[in-house]
Parts: structure tokens; C-alpha cells; sequence
């Protein structure tokens, strides 16, 4: 009986006015070849963070997979991202 594992993303999805990216990854474990045990996992990311000096600081998205990059720079577009950057100042006490 051989016992293997292996992730894959099954879910993605666009949320929202600002466009964040929620990702869902499936580890299934199988035993000769035969789904025994599926569970989930998710994150989400946004364009982008506000920094010192109110400067715009974009998401590091070159650890994710190529699909997932190539969702994001087609949905962070620059409009998108001010208007994320100007939701975070107006929301946060301290910018």
C-alpha cells in the first residue's frame, strides 16, 4: 500500500471592489492511487500595503504560481491599486 500526497490549488477567486485574490489548495492523500483524505487550506492577497510617508508599497507576488501571478497583474490595475492605497489611508488612524 503506497500512501502519496500532493497539493494543488482548486479554488480561485476575485473579491470585491479592490480586487483581492483568494486562493484555495486542496492536499489530498491518496493510498494506490485512491482518494482516501482531501483537506483545505487558503490565503488571499491584496495589491498592495500603505508605508511610511503614505507610499504604496505593491505585494511581492513572485513566490506564487505563474496562474496566480498572471491573475493578479491583470487584476491590480493602477486604478485599483489607488483606490486600495486610498481606502487604507482614510481607514487607518495612524497614516
Amino acid at each position: 500500500m503506497a500512501l502519496t500526497e500532493r497539493t494543488v490549488t482548486d479554488l480561485i477567486e476575485i473579491v470585491g471592489q479592490y480586487k483581492h485574490i483568494q486562493i484555495r489548495d486542496a492536499l489530498i492523500i491518496e493510498r494506490d492511487g485512491v482518494e482516501i483524505s482531501r483537506s483545505f487550506s487558503r490565503y488571499s492577497l491584496t495589491c498592495g500595503v500603505v508605508g511610511a510617508g503614505s507610499t504604496f508599497i505593491d505585494t511581492d507576488i513572485s513566490n506564487q504560481p505563474d496562474n496566480i501571478q498572471a491573475i493578479c497583474n491583470i487584476c491590480w490595475t493602477p486604478e485599483i491599486k489607488e483606490a486600495w492605497k486610498q481606502h487604507l489611508i482614510s481607514t487607518s488612524p495612524t497614516l
